[in-house]
Order: structure tokens, then C-alpha cells, then sequence
């Protein structure tokens, strides 16, 4: 069994790559974490207070639940995948069942700042991609899918998105082992990932 680490920041493609991954190889072999799923409970703060949360920040992760799921799965150990839902900024009674397989893929933006959860993680990628395409997908995805307005979206982007990925995760690209340049759509580089998983599992 191996992690492999999907980064980069937000909107960089990294949804993309994730799902070109698994759609090439059988479901049976691969579990996946999503890092999102992992952001802290914040029910017990009034809604005004939860809208103005800094996602983007690594102390937002539970990160210590993440990273036990991730050993007790190369444990051999089924673990529960929490649920978090953007529009109430609670996480949600679901839990998603994982089981341990071959590979499990962990993906998320802040995943290499977190010195334990990167020493889990066997080959780190980094999904890389220009600010304005980045900026560009974020705008689209947080008007249709989290129900906020292109004017909210570009004054979070200024306020945390942008000084959150230079102070954090711009910098974590250094633990990657295979970069992708212009994110999901580099099938060169997608098929090069592809091929090392393919070795790894023999």
C-alpha cells in the first residue's frame, strides 16, 4: 500500500488530475481522502462569524484526524471519512466509509504544510497552474456550487486566497516529487504519474 499526495493551490486543477487518476485505474485499488472533509466543526459559531473563516489557512484542517485515518488505512484498518458542507461551514452527520487498498490518494491545498501528514505521503504531486487561471475557476465553482456572489468571492480571493497560497502553499511545492504545469489539462504529465502508480502496484 501507498499515499499519494495531490496539492496545489485553489482551482489549480487538482479535482482534475484526481479524477483522471482514478478513472484510469480500478476503483478496487484506490481510496481516496479529501482534505476538505477534514475542515473543523464550526457550528457553535453564529453563521456571520462562520462566513468570515479563513479556509485557507492550515490551523482551518483537523489535521490530526487526517493524518490517524491515513495510518490506521495503511494499518489495514477501514476508517469514516467526515463530511463538510460549504454552504452552512458545519461539518455534516454523514460520514463516507473508506476502505484500505492498494493505493489511497489524499488530496487537498494545505496537505504538505503539515510535517506528520507529509511523512505519510509516498509520492507528493504538485498541481501547478497561473494565478489567473486559478482565480478564473475559483470565481466560476464558488458562484455555482457555494452560492456566493462574484464580488464576495474576489474580495476573499485579495483577503486570504491569494497571501494564504504565497505564505503557505506556494512554499510546500518544494516536498513535491513530480510537479504537473497547467493543471489538469497536462495529460503528458498525468500519463507520467499514471505510469509510476502502475509500477508501484506491480
Amino acid at each position: 500500500m501507498f499515499v499519494i499526495g495531490i496539492a496545489g493551490g485553489t482551482g489549480s486543477g487538482k479535482t482534475t488530475v484526481v479524477k483522471k487518476i482514478r478513472k484510469k485505474l480500478d476503483c478496487e485499488q484506490v481510496s481516496f481522502l479529501a482534505q476538505d472533509s477534514y475542515y473543523r466543526d464550526n457550528s457553535h459559531l453564529p453563521v456571520k462569524e462562520r462566513q468570515k473563516i479563513n479556509f485557507d489557512h492550515p490551523d482551518s484542517i483537523e489535521f490530526d484526524l487526517l493524518t490517524d485515518h491515513i495510518r490506521q488505512l495503511k494499518s489495514g484498518v477501514a476508517i469514516e471519512q467526515p463530511t463538510y458542507s460549504y454552504l452552512t461551514c458545519t461539518r455534516q452527520e454523514e460520514v463516507i466509509p473508506v476502505e484500505p487498498r492498494q493505493v489511497i490518494i489524499v488530496e487537498g491545498i494545505l496537505i504538505y504544510t503539515h510535517k506528520p501528514l507529509v511523512d505519510l505521503i509516498d509520492i507528493k504531486v504538485f498541481v501547478d497552474a497561473d494565478a489567473d487561471d486559478r482565480l478564473s475557476r475559483v470565481i466560476q465553482r464558488d458562484m455555482n456550487e457555494r452560492g456566493r456572489t462574484a464580488e464576495i468571492v474576489l474580495e476573499r480571493y485579495e483577503k486570504t486566497v491569494k497571501p494564504m497560497h504565497l505564505q503557505f502553499i506556494e512554499p510546500s511545492k518544494r516536498y513535491a516529487d513530480i510537479i504537473v504545469p497547467q493543471g489538469g489539462m497536462n495529460e503528458v504529465a498525468i500519463d507520467i504519474l499514471l505510469n509510476t502508480i502502475e509500477k508501484k502496484l506491480g
